[in-house]
């Protein structure tokens, strides 16, 4: 059962990631490199129909790309609930003041869901292209509005991602 929610909550802000930047215009932010990153800042709810049912609602920030980037969900408070960073090579997930490493974005999904999201097709979404990736059916009629769903059929359990983006 811990395992399935952490997959849910993992799901959720991984799902986030997949969804979120074709709801709003990201803004820019300069990298420690001097290269300009984009950025997503929001609020989203996932319902994962397992049993139980799970739901999870989180405040929402994303910056980066495929390659390299940073999502950050956090409590209607503001207390930080997990943070997920990449690079080529690396992928980090910390939770409840633990640190874990994995060796890609890839690995980190396969850990945590059982099932890999591809960054690229992510990504894709991000810009607004309406990617195709197995198993997820994405509505970006509302985008203008900064609002988006996608459901997500396979793999089992179903799961309904919800968010609203700040513009």
């Amino acid at each position: 059962m811990v395992m399935h929610r952490r997959g849910a909550v993992l799901l959720a802000a991984l799902s986030a990631v997949l969804l979120s930047a074709g709801c709003a215009q990201p803004s820019r932010l300069t990298a420690h490199d001097g290269q300009s990153t984009k950025s997503w800042h929001g609020r989203l709810a996932m319902r994962v129909e397992s049993n139980p049912v799970q739901s999870f609602s989180a405040g929402l920030e994303l910056s980066g790309d495929a390659q390299v980037g940073e999502l950050i969900l956090s409590s209607p408070l503001g207390t930080t609930l997990l943070a997920v960073s990449w690079r080529p090579g690396q992928a980090t997930l910390q939770r409840d003041g633990q640190s874990r490493q994995f060796e890609s974005m890839s690995a980190l999904m396969q850990e945590a869901l059982g099932a890999d999201l591809p960054m690229t097709a992510l990504f894709a979404w991000l810009a607004g292209d309406n990617a195709v990736v197995a198993g997820w059916q994405a509505d970006l009629s509302q985008l203008g509005s900064g609002r988006l769903s996608a459901r997500r059929s396979e793999p089992g359990p179903v799961a309904e991602l919800r968010l609203m983006l700040e513009r």
